[in-house]
């Protein structure tokens, strides 16, 4: 009935087409010929209506463009269906009453982001945050910090030296940061040294992979708070060294264990090369979600119907690895304690 005249009037009573359901996700199954098209038009209506009365028990794994499957039949009317795939249950936010214990017993290599939603620092790649300003992008990058702490060597670049310095501060880890007596090219420029020291160790350890292509590295994660401004009111010069330093730590650190967390307000051409954006396979957009704020970061979603909870810290999350359905899906980020209290 909700599909009204999008299908001219065919309904499941008139036979016009068939719901089955299986463990993943269900087919919409159209009985052929029939007087509607079957395009992107049909398949997101679809989606909106079936999210909203699926939820809270399923939700629907949004798709950047009509899903066809074919079916196992000789029958030539129903040979293909729209399947629209879910995972059971919604989002739900992890609830951390002491931080520092709770990373401290976390194991090896496990990042935990939501219930039942964790991520492999092994298969991860590159890490973006993204949202507007006070959208939670210190309170996640806090968050991460802490977890990443106990399992990878740290390098935090601070243009604002504020939240992510005062974390480092806590945990005897330097920042490089703008001192007030030095120009901002002065500043990018010793970004851009300790860029140029990471390449030269992902080349040492390439050269170790060639003879041991099984030796284990520790993880070395280059944490850049507000990227935007460091690419900003540089020197041309500098600012082209800075994004190709970028470019080489993206495209070469996946095998050698060397990764970036990115945080920025927006993520466009910009702010970092392409090469560096499609080397990102952690994907978090916080705050405002609507066409406009994740035109960068997720360039084909349309988030019409994607349920997204009110609160802080909270968007989409994208995962793309051998182990996370490719869909974008929503995002609660963990309330944790720590011994000064709520964050």
């Amino acid at each position: 009935m909700t599909l009204g005249a999008l299908i001219q009037g065919e309904t499941s009573y008139t036979n016009s087409f068939n719901i089955v359901i299986k463990e993943d996700g269900f087919i919409f199954i159209p009985r052929l010929p029939c007087s509607y098209i079957l395009d992107n038009e049909l398949y997101n209506k679809i989606y909106l209506i079936a999210n909203a009365s699926l939820y809270p028990h399923y939700t629907l794994l949004k798709q950047n463009a009509t899903y066809f499957i074919p079916l196992k039949t000789n029958d030539i009317h129903v040979q293909r269906g729209l399947f629209f795939p879910w995972k059971a249950g919604i989002s739900k936010r992890l609830i951390i009453p002491d931080l520092d214990k709770f990373t401290a017993e976390l194991p090896k290599n496990y990042v935990p982001i939501m219930e039942n939603f964790s991520l492999n620092l092994d298969k991860i790649n590159h890490i973006a945050i993204c949202g507007n300003s006070g959208s939670g992008k210190s309170y996640v990058l806090t968050y991460l910090l802490s977890v990443l702490v106990k399992q990878s060597e740290l390098i935090i670049v601070d243009p604002k030296f504020d939240s992510p310095s005062r974390w480092a501060r806590e945990h005897n880890i330097s920042v490089i940061h703008p001192l007030k007596n030095r120009s901002k090219s002065d500043f990018v420029s010793e970004v851009n040294e300790q860029l140029s020291q990471c390449v030269n160790l992902i080349h040492e350890r390439q050269a170790i992979l060639y003879d041991n292509p099984s030796h284990e590295f520790t993880h070395l994660t280059i944490v850049m708070d507000e990227v935007l401004a460091l690419s900003e009111g540089v020197n041309k010069t500098i600012k082209d060294s800075f994004l190709s330093l970028l470019s080489q730590i993206a495209l070469l650190g996946r095998s050698t264990k060397i990764h970036l967390l990115l945080v920025s307000q927006r993520f466009d051409y910009t702010t970092i090369p392409i090469s560096v954006r499609e080397q990102l396979n952690v994907l978090i957009q916080i705050g405002n979600i609507n066409k406009k704020t994740t035109q960068f970061l997720f360039p084909d979603l349309d988030p019409e119907g994607i349920v997204i909870p009110i609160g802080h810290g909270t968007g989409l999350i994208q995962v793309i690895d051998n182990e996370h359905p490719y869909q974008v899906l929503p995002l609660l980020c963990p309330t944790y304690y720590t011994k000064k209290g709520i964050h």
